[in-house]
């Protein structure tokens, strides 16, 4: 996926960054009393030139992402994002360069952008398949220069797979889509031809008249079922909701305790109340029974 920023983009992204690079540096002691200051006391003056001394560091790290493709404002802005959750979480006492602190938050900032944008399909969320989207190249780009430019084999993929412990397959799933390049739906098919790609996508959905059809079929059926009920006797009706039109039918010793018979005495119940309906609803349809599916004992 190419992204390209207009001109004014381009302008105003410049002088961001030549902005940036006149800031001038911190020295350890003045960091750490701008970090104090802002952390016990909500100095937000301090927080300001502690985050502007350091907007060079985002500028840096996204000239490192730039070759997947996304907009370097974009990779900026989000770095300076990174960049304000480290000020605001950095701890001076803990005796750490506020640069090494930042480094960690602008990076992450910038890779799950890259991650959210940079395919249109998605491409990982764990911190293994991170680490396999973002390494995959330079591992790859390793072991070609080590085997004179060779294609990456299933023994590159092997040794990729164990240096990040990865599956093999997510190695190779995440070399297609690396290499693969998004398309619109809407793109036409030829040079010449109208069509879309869209077009040409099957439907796994049924189409509009085919759920009409099924609707209406579904309460015609319904509508025999009910006719073909109402010829059965009471004790008829109950046994067959109970064992044939429940979701989970009760078992032939059940409802024969609820209907003080014998569980034999309920099957033959059952049995001819099924030929019943057989004989009524076989009238309309070819398959009683799917209406009516067996029952277990």
């Amino acid at each position: 996926m190419s992204h390209v920023d207009d001109p004014q983009t381009q302008k105003a992204n410049l002088g961001f960054i030549r902005a940036s690079m006149r800031e001038p540096l911190l020295t350890r002691d003045r960091e750490f009393d701008l970090a104090r200051r802002w952390r016990e006391g909500g100095d937000e003056p301090a927080l300001h030139e502690l985050v502007r001394s350091y907007t060079r560091l985002v500028v840096s790290m996204a000239g490192r992402f730039r070759s997947y493709g996304l907009p370097a404002g974009d990779l900026v802005q989000e770095g300076n994002v990174g960049l304000m959750q480290a000020a605001s979480r950095f701890e001076p006492e803990r005796d750490v360069r506020f640069s090494t602190y930042a480094s960690w938050w602008i990076r992450s900032a910038m890779q799950d952008y890259i991650l959210r944008n940079w395919s249109i399909v998605r491409t990982g969320t764990t911190a293994a398949q991170k680490s396999l989207f973002f390494n995959l190249r330079r591992l790859r780009a390793r072991i070609s220069a080590e085997t004179a430019g060779q294609e990456l084999g299933d023994a590159g993929r092997r040794r990729i797979a164990a240096e990040l412990q990865v599956p093999l397959s997510d190695v190779e799933s995440m070399e297609q889509r690396l290499s693969a390049t998004d398309h619109s739906l809407n793109a036409l098919v030829g040079d010449d031809g109208d069509s879309q790609w869209q077009d040409f996508l099957t439907a796994a959905d049924p189409s509009p008249e085919q759920n009409a059809i099924a609707s209406l079929d579904g309460h015609q059926r319904t509508h025999w079922l009910h006719q073909a009920m109402a010829e059965l006797n009471e004790r008829e009706r109950h046994i067959i909701r109970e064992r044939r039109l429940r979701e989970e039918g009760v078992t032939l010793e059940e409802l024969g305790r609820a209907l003080g018979v014998s569980k034999e005495r309920v099957r033959q119940l059952e049995h001819r109340a099924m030929d019943k309906l057989r004989v009524l609803i076989s009238a309309h349809i070819e398959r009683p029974v799917d209406l009516l599916p067996e029952g277990e004992a």
